[in-house]
């Protein structure tokens, strides 16, 4: 008895007979199965008959895909695939026209069946369909099963388009040609041509060489969308295969022919069933012409190559107006040069060249520079010439700023990326831009530079810069600009505030969309972790922190020190010398009693920067801060060393007076906090043991050996 797994309950047609219910027994031979099925309809040999699935796709089925029937399926007997292959073979020779075209209608159908591809094939009924199509003496109802019926056949992979003869090429290619030929003929014709070029290089030639770009682009022109979309496939296939002269050819007759904003254009009015295909040619188009810039991404500076130290010292004469070098000594030229390239924002500016040694982005990020300099010179020198003459190291160093930017572009663009199968992922602006990445990076170098400014940054935030310069752009590219003005006006209205706002209201809906029980438990944890913070601002205010006096007469002239007293009653603070490191409180003669104190004053609303108003940079106001108290208004001003020691102490005198905290360096903490303990939380859920004290420091190694110096490596 079989196992009831191995039993499926099916239904059996059969035209002009009422259907079977069967239990087929999958250990049992597929030929006894159907000698069950004809017997219980009286019918006569067996082994002519086979069982198809009884959907739209009507596939045979044998003994390799017989586990595939499930319960329920509904199959039918039909003509076995020796016997449908040999009735459709004679049929096609028949000399009655009607015979041909039904024969050659139902083969078009069965072709997308391998197994009866096979018996077909095997007949050498494809060479019979070559031959129709050579002759070329049919109707275009006749010719359009024909090719159909190629198509379907030849999808299998049963045989090789490289067999096919070069007069069978120059009729299809014909029938692409002919103005006069039928749509339905040079719809699928066009499909059999993409599949010869994907094929193999000789036929992509032979392709190349019998169908023009100009009948292509005719063909895409047309109102008939299939062809639009068939023609579309074949020069997609035509730019995928070529090599990189062919390409480019290809490119330069495209853009003469304004064929990529006609065609981004036309999508708009395709109908939704060929939309998404049109997409995909429309992404695979902006990817295979992207990718013609791969070999200059690739490649390092040649440090040998004339051409390319032009170019480099180029961009410096191009930035700044020098006395003529040729009168120079060498050693002067040298030492003008090295000064200029150190303006020019290169890290080696001896040897500017070994910047652009690494690839990708390579040689593209010379050309890039060298396109922004010679096509927009005023906004190169204006860049330039600000920051080179800038001496508060909050300048932006142009060459390492636009090597990064030309990586960044590449890796959002994805050039050197093969395109996907099913990409469809495509920016419209690139339809309306011939050289999409320069004129991008001419916008964005300018985006830069003012995002620089606006995160008032300083060397050490050159890759926290990069990171929302790059958020700026992908999130501005996002929306699909049409046009490189629409692009340029969004990506400068998205500032860094913008970007704060964005990533703030995004990480409040990653919130909402937390378990309940998680918010509920961070909920729990925020008002002991804000207590924590506020101890350790109390605690830093004990400690102290040493300020410098800004006056009218001098920038930096004199010491002090500030410390809380441990009661949290009493603000000590007194001059101090510049080698003083912590001193006692004893020693600070002047004291605030902290009940005394009023208010705190932040930026430009200090007494002290009211006073010197018009004389302080920006950079000095960020760091400014006062307290106010019961002394004939007296207030007490400070100058905080660095934007944590003004967030330190800023949060600190607010826990005294009773205020909520609201610096930026609270706001992370807290982040950091929460997360943490929320991680730590959820990991005692799953028993992970969390110890109570820390682990025992390890000894230190017997040697440093390990540990690099870099003292060798600066220059």
């Amino acid at each position: 008895m079989p196992q009831q797994k191995d039993i499926v309950k099916i239904a059996i047609q059969m035209p002009g007979a009422y259907p079977q219910l069967i239990q087929l027994d999958q250990k049992k031979p597929l030929s006894a199965v159907i000698k069950e099925v004809c017997d219980g309809w009286n019918l006569p040999g067996p082994e002519n008959h086979a069982l198809q699935y009884a959907d739209v796709v009507q596939t045979y089925i044998t003994e390799s895909n017989r586990l595939d029937i499930k319960n329920g399926c509904i199959l039918r007997l039909t003509k076995a695939p020796g016997r449908c292959a040999e009735d459709l073979f004679k049929g096609i020779q028949n000399l009655d026209s009607g015979v041909r075209c039904d024969s050659l209608k139902e083969l078009a159908g069965v072709s997308t069946d391998v197994t009866f591809a096979q018996e077909f094939i095997s007949r050498d009924g494809h060479l019979l369909l070559v031959k129709i199509v050579e002759d070329s003496n049919e109707s275009n109802v006749i010719m359009t099963h024909t090719l159909l019926s190629f198509m379907e056949l030849m999808d299998h992979g049963i045989v090789s388009w490289e067999n096919l003869s070069s007069v069978f090429i120059k009729k299809i290619a014909s029938f692409v040609n002919t103005k006069s030929t039928d749509a339905s003929i040079q719809q699928v014709s066009l499909d059999i041509l993409e599949s010869m070029v994907l094929s193999s290089q000789s036929l992509f030639l032979q392709v190349k060489q019998e169908v023009t770009m100009e009948r292509l682009i005719a063909h895409i022109q047309v109102t008939n969308q299939q062809i639009q979309t068939k023609a579309m496939a074949l020069l997609m296939a035509l730019l995928q295969t070529s090599g990189v002269y062919e390409r480019q050819e290809m490119f330069a007759f495209m853009n003469k022919n304004n064929l990529r904003q006609y065609i981004h254009k036309n999508i708009l009015h395709c109908s939704s069933s060929v939309q998404d295909e049109m997409a995909h040619y429309l992404y695979v188009l902006q990817s295979v012409t992207l990718n013609h810039l791969e070999p200059r991404m690739k490649t390092p500076l040649d440090c040998y190559s004339q051409e390319q130290r032009d170019i480099l010292h180029g961009l410096r004469q191009a930035a700044f107006e020098t006395e003529s070098e040729n009168s120079l000594s060498n050693e002067r030229r040298r030492s003008l040069c090295a000064k200029e390239f150190k303006k020019l924002g290169f890290s080696n500016n001896s040897n500017p060249g070994q910047d652009l040694l690494r690839a990708p982005p390579g040689l593209l990020a010379l050309d890039t520079m060298s396109y922004f300099a010679m096509r927009y010179p005023d906004a190169y020198s204006r860049f330039v010439l600000e920051n080179s003459s800038r001496e508060d190291k909050h300048e932006c160093p142009f060459a390492r700023s636009s090597i990064e930017l030309t990586l960044i572009l590449c890796e959002i663009l994805r050039i050197g990326e093969p395109p996907s199968e099913t990409g469809s992922d495509y920016h419209p602006i690139f339809f309306s831009q011939d050289r999409l990445l320069e004129e991008l990076f001419c916008v964005c170098i300018q985006l830069l530079n003012k995002t620089w400014k606006e995160m008032r940054a300083t060397q050490e935030d050159f890759d926290k810069v990069m990171q929302v310069v790059r958020e700026q752009i992908t999130r501005t590219l996002s929306s699909k600009p049409t046009s490189l003005e629409f692009f340029k006006s969004k990506v400068n209205a998205l500032n860094y505030s913008e970007i704060l706002k964005l990533r703030q209201t995004e990480r409040l809906h990653q919130e909402e969309t937390l378990a309940p029980p998680v918010l509920e438990l961070k909920e729990r944890l925020k008002p002991e972790l804000l207590e924590l913070i506020r101890q350790q601002r109390l605690n830093r205010l004990c400690q102290g922190t040493m300020f410098r006096k800004i006056t009218q007469r001098r920038r930096q002239d004199k010491l002090w020190y500030c410390r809380l007293s441990p009661n949290h009653k009493m603000l000590h603070y007194g001059d101090v010398e510049e080698d003083t490191d912590n001193p006692p409180i004893e020693t600070l003669q002047m004291k605030i009693p902290v009940a005394d104190i009023k208010g705190l004053l932040t930026g430009k609303d200090c007494p002290h920067m009211k006073e010197n108003k018009g004389k302080q940079n920006k950079e000095v106001l960020d760091m400014a801060f006062s307290i106010t108290y019961d002394v004939e208004e007296s207030s007490l001003d400070f100058i905080a060393p660095s934007r944590t020691d003004f967030c330190l102490w800023t949060d600190g005198l607010n826990v005294l007076l009773g205020r909520e905290m609201s610096s930026e360096s609270m706001r992370s903490e807290l982040e950091i906090l929460l997360s943490m303990e929320i991680k730590l939380r959820l990991l005692d859920l799953e028993n992970v043991p969390i110890p109570d004290s820390a682990p025992v420091v390890p000894k230190p190694p017997s040697n440093f050996n390990f540990c690099y110096d870099f003292s060798h490596n600066e220059q």
